[in-house]
């Protein structure tokens, strides 16, 4: 059920207690992608795993801004604190959890929130507001994963299978020639560089024109599976907390 479609009453008769919760950013995605991608695939995927699965959950709003100050160069880019992030998420949940939502997935767009809903998702767990477990779409897509970038060829690709008008189709050479070929620079193990403006010309990071409408699908596909079986684990497992 969508929150944002539903009447207080429709909520109240579902009685679910399971909850997903799209989260995104708002930032730059080169010259190419719309700032609203990581909100875009997050609430796709988000959909397509609901479609898989014939439990009652409830679909909230997105989340649209995050932790992003590393595109702070790039003009449109929003972000706020990692505190401030934090403490929205784990609040959001909390109202959830006043009205009987006892498990939450937290499906996340956004690879600079990765850190942070891991640490809210243990802190709302401990203190029993309500078991909550981060999902990242595309650390859930096989050996696709291993050419993530940043508006390279998956997101390209997912954007392409979702929302094409969006993309850029006469700004991808621009868009590949300004790009880096991985994220950061890296020295003895360490990166050294904090934005990403330090190390891509426009941005980018990958060749997004790697990332055409079949394989945005077959990675829809791909993360719509592994969050439908994500939301049978979190459903059915025994959060009993262990004595101390």
């Amino acid at each position: 059920m969508n929150l944002a479609s539903a009447t207080w009453t429709d909520v109240g008769e579902l009685e679910a207690d399971l909850a997903v919760v799209p989260v995104g950013s708002t930032e730059q995605h080169g010259p190419h992608a719309p700032l609203g991608t990581d909100v875009l695939t997050a609430e796709a995927v988000a959909d397509a795993g609901l479609e898989r699965t014939d439990r009652d959950v409830l679909r909230t709003p997105a989340i649209p801004i995050g932790v992003a100050e590393e595109h702070r160069q790039f003009p449109g880019t929003m972000w706020v604190s990692p505190d401030t992030f934090r403490s929205y998420v784990r609040e959001a949940v909390q109202s959830l959890s006043h009205h009987g939502v006892e498990r939450v997935v937290l499906v996340n767009g956004h690879g600079g929130n990765v850190d942070a809903l891991r640490e809210v998702g243990g802190r709302l767990t401990r203190d029993g507001d309500a078991y909550t477990v981060p999902f990242t779409w595309f650390n859930a897509v096989g050996d696709h994963s291993a050419d993530m970038g940043h508006g390279g060829p998956l997101e390209t690709a997912l954007l392409r299978h979702i929302e094409p008008d969006l993309v850029r189709d006469d700004r991808l050479e621009e868009a590949r020639d300004g790009a880096a070929d991985g994220w950061g620079e890296w020295t003895s193990y360490v990166n050294l560089a904090y934005d990403s403006a330090q190390f891509s010309e426009n941005g980018v990071v990958g060749d997004p024109a790697e990332g055409d409408e079949a394989r945005g699908e077959a990675l829809l596909e791909l993360a719509a599976e592994s969050l439908a079986r994500l939301l049978d684990a979190v459903a059915e497992r025994d959060v009993s907390r262990p004595e101390s």
